[in-house]
């Protein structure tokens, strides 16, 4: 097989890229080792930046989003028993974030790509990128029982951390950054509706507590708890008995109860590769980087990687100047270190670390209080919670 651009995942990264391509008139195939319904219901977080909604908007893949997402103007901070409402709008500009989970994402880019897009593989399991450092890479990959090869001019890993892109990198060429942490969140998913209309997230003396939803029936809610926490440990009752106590507030506000249908824990990390190129083979989303969930970044950063690649191919391809690709890296390295700070900074704000001293208590408290007085403060964490810029209009399905 040969294409332009092979495309290793069919996440939400992959996929989307797909499409970009696809509208822009660059063939390419994408390699998928999990089959489709793995893929269609796959659950991960999904607050969509103003920046990915006008995107998949603009690359005809909004329909539904805009059908059945909700648009947030603002989340809550609770802290010391008290609300603080940060308003998105009013401090950005009107930029504002849509609830709309990946999983949904995934569906819509699939029955695009299958539409009207080029060759999209499930169960293609991808085995090696080979002469990633040449003009003419290959995937070596599995389909059907039998080993084959896709050359390509470009390889995108898109195939997350325990994918295969990123081992083709040279060790002597790559800097790892990281960051582990004693936490983790055990999240569940409940047949009740959300008991507030925009996000909530909670610092408590008991830990970390968000209260987010997948749709205006279901809930989606998470505790801090110790790294290695095992969530069948927990009964339903002390699950809701916990989040009662960590969302307390002085007024009348209540946390509605529900049936819980799912639970787990998710692990807590900070992780980025440099480069995020080697060649003509380039890194996108979680095969390059990794935040903490709690500043909801994880999958916006994705997408930008992937339209800062399109972005490229498509600079050079109208006009022969390979500087675009040249500086992939760089460009989204800088968003992904701004994104790095703010789920760092977000993670430090709102969780107690297990040895936090009566000190470290109440500087979290002191910052949180300056967010709640200080419009420039408030500003700073809006703008970074619903995105910073791809740097195009967004008109530009490429942005």
């Amino acid at each position: 097989m040969r294409t332009t651009v092979g495309i290793i995942g069919a996440g939400p990264a992959g996929l989307l890229l797909a499409r970009l391509l696809r509208n822009a008139g660059i063939d390419a195939v994408v390699l998928e080792s999990r089959d489709r319904s793995y893929v269609e219901r796959r659950q991960r977080a999904g607050i969509l930046e103003q920046g990915t909604a006008d995107v998949l908007r603009a690359a005809g893949a909004g329909e539904r989003m805009d059908r059945e997402g909700l648009r947030h103007d603002g989340i809550e901070l609770r802290f010391d028993r008290r609300r603080h409402r940060v308003d998105f709008p009013a401090l950005t500009g009107g930029r504002s974030v849509t609830v709309y989970a990946q999983t949904e994402v995934c569906k819509d880019l699939i029955a695009l790509q299958l539409r009207d897009g080029g060759p999209l593989l499930f169960e293609a399991e991808a085995l090696a990128v080979e002469d990633a450092g040449t003009d003419a890479p290959r995937i070596r990959f599995r389909h059907e029982g039998r080993e084959d090869v896709l050359e390509c001019a470009y390889v995108v890993g898109c195939d997350g951390f325990w994918g295969v892109a990123r081992k083709a990198i040279p060790t002597q060429l790559a800097q790892v950054f990281e960051r582990t942490y004693p936490f983790g969140w055990l999240g569940i998913l409940a047949d009740v509706p959300p008991s507030h209309d925009e996000l909530v997230y909670a610092r408590h003396d008991r830990g970390f507590a968000l209260l987010s939803m997948r749709s205006p029936a279901v809930s989606r809610l998470y505790l801090q708890v110790p790294d290695g926490t095992d969530a069948g440990a927990w009964s339903d009752e002390e699950i809701w008995d916990e989040l009662e106590r960590r969302f307390e507030t002085d007024d009348d506000w209540r946390l509605e109860r529900g049936p819980i249908t799912q639970k787990s824990v998710t692990p807590m990390r900070s992780y980025v590769h440099e480069p995020m190129r080697h060649g003509r083979l380039f890194l996108a989303g979680d095969a390059a980087h990794i935040v903490p969930p709690t500043g909801a970044k994880g999958l916006n950063l994705a997408v930008g990687d992937v339209v800062t690649f399109a972005r490229a191919l498509t600079h050079q391809q109208e006009t022969g100047s390979q500087e675009l690709l040249d500086a992939y890296s760089a460009t989204c390295l800088h968003r992904v270190w701004q994104a790095e700070r703010f789920s760092y900074d977000m993670t430090a704000l709102l969780h107690r670390a297990p040895a936090a001293t009566a000190f470290e208590d109440r500087l979290q408290l002191a910052r949180l209080e300056r967010i709640a007085s200080s419009r420039a403060a408030e500003t700073d964490l809006a703008e970074a919670y619903t995105g910073f810029p791809f740097g195009r209009a967004a008109s530009d399905p490429l942005r």
